[in-house]
């Protein structure tokens, strides 16, 4: 359709249309990097728990905390994205912020396990509000044609999250006020404001703002009578949804080279580079978070422009690098050099990143439609329970052995998408992926 705006499917200004679709991008990639600060908080007050007489912690306690946290995530993926698609991502995703700050307060004032444990559980659940939601809400007003680069672009936010809110929290703690209760407060103190933000300036829909929907497919799944579809009902759909459920099994299967790099990369470089020290063998993995922050947007203009917005296609390279990359990462650390490990962590990352975000947001809401959010929160609840293993199998395993695993499943994935090369959404309008197209709907 052609009109004043330049946009597919809007027939009003421009100006209108071009303010909401930033606003929306804007305050929805910020509301997820918040997130991160009140996620890493338990992972930074480690190091001033470690050493507190008043509340003692075993490492293993510790890490069986994280378990249940993990564990509290990836069962809220599964719910709250079809929630989402019921009541919408302002309701769903605003609560999940303002819990998620005021758990943190929690554990900043009492420190006993009870109340750690139950609080893990909690922020797990809250923080599983983020994704689902989200990637529905920048769907609703972005098309099929355009979701790769702009959900690659907006993919930077928990790249981001995680690289600034570690040492955000660590400065407060550690330098600020020299007691890791810090770490949680001020963490919460971010969020509690984001979540300001985003009552103010978010919302569901264009409709919402009195603009048309984006595309027609994108209206909210219905039943008969004309009213929000049920529960079971979105549930039923997503489960019938054979290109959702490879979806879903595919990041379940890259997830857990992900987490275990992030949880467990300054160990493994320490273990075989011990010459480095301590300081060095955790800012080497940062390599990896860095990439995160390319990645995403390479895969989403490699789908837009070069494939026509098939996603598949991108992913499918996109993993077989990552293949390579897997199966050489022990071999270089044992070559002990730092700038081979440094530029193999963000190969990496960086073709690792792209499929992850792309699998779990613009593909997942492109093959969910009319319920994008139950899709995307399917998709990375799967992906959410092989991040679980990702924090336990180095634990177990040496790092030989798990590498290997994750060559082996990267591979896995690869081929399971690989049928689906040709696939696109039912309905969608995407243009033929020609430069020129393109251009004049960017």
């Amino acid at each position: 359709m052609n009109n004043k705006s330049g946009f597919p499917f809007f027939s009003l200004s421009g100006s209108d249309i071009q303010r909401w679709r930033l606003q929306i991008f804007a305050i929805t990639w910020l509301a997820y990097a918040a997130f991160y600060f009140t996620r890493k908080a338990f992972s930074v007050a480690k190091l001033g728990i470690a050493d507190d007489a008043s509340f003692e912690l075993e490492k293993a306690t510790m890490a069986n905390l994280d378990a249940l946290y993990l564990g509290a995530y990836a069962i809220g993926q599964f719910t709250w994205g079809i929630l989402a698609d019921r009541f919408g991502p302002r309701v769903v995703v605003l609560g999940g912020l303002i819990i998620s700050a005021v758990v943190a307060v929690i554990m900043g004032s009492f420190a006993t396990l009870p109340i750690f444990a139950t609080c893990m559980v909690v922020q797990g659940l809250a923080q599983s509000t983020g994704w689902a939601g989200l990637c529905k809400n920048i769907g609703s007003f972005f098309a099929t044609h355009e979701r790769g680069r702009v959900l690659g672009l907006w993919s930077s936010c928990y790249a981001f999250g995680g690289l600034v809110a570690s040492p955000f929290a660590g400065w407060w703690a550690y330098q600020v006020y020299g007691d890791w209760r810090a770490a949680f407060f001020s963490s919460a103190v971010v969020v509690a404001v984001v979540a300001v933000l985003f009552f103010i300036l978010q919302r569901n829909t264009p409709q919402d703002v009195g603009l048309p929907p984006v595309e027609v497919a994108d209206e909210p799944q219905r039943d008969g009578n004309g009213r929000h579809a049920s529960f079971g009902s979105c549930l039923k759909t997503i489960m019938q949804n054979r290109t959702v459920l490879v979806l879903g099994l595919a990041y379940f299967l890259l997830k857990p080279a992900r987490y275990a790099i992030l949880l467990w990369g300054p160990v493994m470089v320490y273990e075989r580079m011990p010459s480095i020290g301590k300081v060095a063998s955790a800012i080497v993995p940062t390599a990896f978070e860095v990439a995160g922050l390319v990645g995403p947007l390479l895969i989403g203009l490699l789908s837009d422009r070069l494939f026509g917005a098939r996603r598949f296609p991108a992913c499918v390279i996109s993993l077989l690098g990552l293949t390579v990359c897997l199966a050489l990462f022990v071999p270089a650390m044992q070559s002990g050099s730092v700038l081979v490990v440094v530029g193999l962590l963000f190969m990496m990352g960086l073709t690792l990143y792209g499929p992850d975000s792309m699998i779990s947001s613009s593909a997942a809401i492109d093959f969910g439609k009319g319920s994008a959010g139950t899709a995307a929160g399917f998709v990375n609840g799967c992906g959410s329970i092989g991040a679980i293993l990702g924090g336990l199998l180095p634990g177990y395993f040496d790092t030989e052995t798990v590498f290997l695993v994750f060559t082996i499943t990267a591979l896995l994935a690869t081929a399971l998408l690989v049928p689906h090369w040709n696939s696109r959404p039912h309905g969608s309008s995407a243009p033929a992926p020609r430069v020129k197209r393109n251009k004049a709907l960017a």
